[in-house]
């Protein structure tokens, strides 16, 4: 190549990286392996291996720490098992309870543990488990829980009475899938071993029990073969921490792993395109969209609704759906309440009008744009962040982002820590009344401010026993919400994952809006 050509030259880059045990060379960042690495080391025959998208942290191993996300289920539905929970066609499947029912007047609950359900040490799962249970749960929704259930009895080992202060309708989906509340660890060991010794060998009921943990590195479970619903169908599973896409593609490509999670953009289209290995998107509960916790400051320019609609107009989400998740993702103004939730109300479809942005921008007085400040996004999703980043530059909005590894952002973001913009994409199970109260009233865990009219509402839906008076609370608050703007909404967000050709049933959709394969009971190898 002459030296005029010089500047338009393509370089392979090469980055050395470390699959299991073996070296690979990633050929220009697209998972291009040499031919030394084309040949994947012997998989075992009964276990399967994860690339994870997050670095895995000790707090996720623990349901009374559960933090309003929903990558903690992730680990919980390995190592623990829940009274109640949602499986494949059931919302609230009883599982460690094979039984529950409310008393007519909604202040009461009685649950019956299932006869043969045992933790990983043998010990029968108990009333006094549940018990002990729901009294450590210090997560985020820890004090709304202990302001509304009155006593939690354990009149005998099998059976456990909740009474609440007054009707709740969404007592059962706080306690069994909005928190860890309702996932069960055995009273006798914590006491034994204390808070912290749980965290580094926790024992659960659930279908695999604990092998070992490197943080940063890997997390090793192995099937327990006395759990009730079924003896688990693979011996070993093994989550490996690959935070960058690229390797994550290697080593699925190279058969290092057999399910990588998150692959988007380019590399989802290579992964689509390489024979023996699929393409899994699932639709999740993880609405994304911009949050304006300055709004309430009546000195920032987020205070003006024309500002904030601005921003909204100005996101080319289509585009960005089509570059980062093949068009999977799905386009809806709701910003904190997915559809497919129970209560969701469907606003307009979102306007893009970069134009009209900038004369709102106008309107406003900021003809010409302004400094935003800092976007602050949970670093696996910076790319959205950086397309976002370019279209609100486009319109005169200049920020700068700042991308903050999983449990730290979450961490920040509910201690209030944030100003300017933060990329939201709320992901728990629930309803739209469980979305509502954490991230839009007074004292929820998410929200930095609340409006008076919102709260009121709020407060009535709560104890609202009939089912369309309800709905009908809630649709108002969704459309106040939308009305004014409180957020910019991007999408419901499709989880793009890969799964490699050793797998026969990957577990992926099989609960309704759940990112993640389970239940790994079900999980299985295809046979050779």
């Amino acid at each position: 190549m002459s030296s005029g050509q010089k500047g338009h030259e393509l370089r392979p880059a090469y980055a050395s990286v470390t699959v299991g045990r073996r070296e690979l060379l990633v050929a220009g960042g697209l998972g291009l392996l040499t031919g030394v690495a084309r040949q994947a080391a012997a998989a075992s025959s009964d276990q399967l291996t994860w690339g994870v998208h997050v670095s895995l942290a000790p707090s996720w191993f623990e349901p009374a720490e559960v933090s309003g996300i929903i990558t903690p289920f992730m680990v919980l539905y390995a190592l623990h098992d829940a009274m109640v929970k949602p499986m494949p066609g059931k919302p609230f499947a009883p599982s460690l309870a094979e039984s529950v029912k409310a008393s007519e007047d909604g202040r009461t609950y009685d649950f019956v543990i299932r006869e043969g359900a045992v933790f990983h040490n043998g010990e029968p799962v108990t009333a006094a488990d549940v018990k002990f249970s729901f009294d450590r749960y210090r997560g985020v929704a820890h004090d709304l829980l202990k302001s509304r259930v009155a006593e939690v009895e354990a009149p005998d080992a099998r059976h456990v009475r909740f009474r609440l202060k007054e009707p709740w309708p969404d007592f059962l989906t706080f306690y069994a899938t909005a928190t860890g509340a309702g996932w069960i660890v055995p009273k006798s060991y914590v006491e034994k071993v204390g808070d912290e010794g749980f965290k580094k060998a926790p024992i659960g009921a659930g279908p695999y029990k604990f092998v070992s943990f490197k943080p940063g590195v890997e997390l090793v479970l192995e099937a327990f073969e006395r759990y009730w619903r079924k003896k688990p169908q693979v011996k070993r599973l093994v989550f490996k921490v690959i935070p960058d896409e690229t390797t994550r593609l290697a080593a699925l490509k190279a058969g290092e792993i057999d399910i990588a999670y998150s692959v988007r953009g380019e590399l989802a289209e290579r992964l689509r395109g390489t024979p023996g290995l699929e393409l899994k998107p699932a639709l999740v509960q993880g609405p994304f969209c911009l949050y304006f916790p300055d709004q309430w400051d009546d000195k920032s320019p987020w205070h003006d609704e024309r500002v904030r609609r601005a921003v909204s107009l100005a996101i080319d989400r289509k585009s960005i759906n089509e570059a980062l998740t093949l068009g999977f993702s799905e386009i809806t103004g709701n910003s904190i309440v997915p559809k497919g939730f129970d209560f969701y109300w469907q606003p307009p479809a979102p306007e893009f009008d970069p134009d009209k942005a900038k004369r709102l921008l106008a309107d406003a007085g900021l003809r010409g744009g302004f400094d935003a400040g800092n976007y602050n996004c949970d670093s696996s999703y910076s790319n959205i962040g950086e397309s976002v980043v370019d279209n609100l530059l486009a319109v005169g909005i200049r920020s700068r982002l700042r991308p903050v590894e999983r449990a730290a952002f979450i961490k920040e973001f509910s201690e209030k820590k944030y100003k300017n913009i933060i990329q939201a994409g709320p992901g728990a199970f629930g309803n739209a009344a469980t979305r509502i109260e954490a991230h839009l009233v007074k004292g929820g865990v998410f929200s930095y401010g609340s409006y008076p009219d919102i709260d009121a509402l709020y407060q009535q839906q709560a104890i609202e026993l009939d089912r369309s008076r309800r709905e009908a609370i809630l649709f108002k608050i969704q459309q106040l919400m939308v009305d004014r703007t409180i957020y910019a909404p991007i999408w419901q967000l499709s989880f793009i994952n890969g799964v490699g050709p050793r797998v026969g049933e990957s577990g992926f959709g099989r609960i309704l809006l759940f990112p993640y394969t389970a239940p790994y009971e079900d999980i299985t190898i295809k046979a050779t």
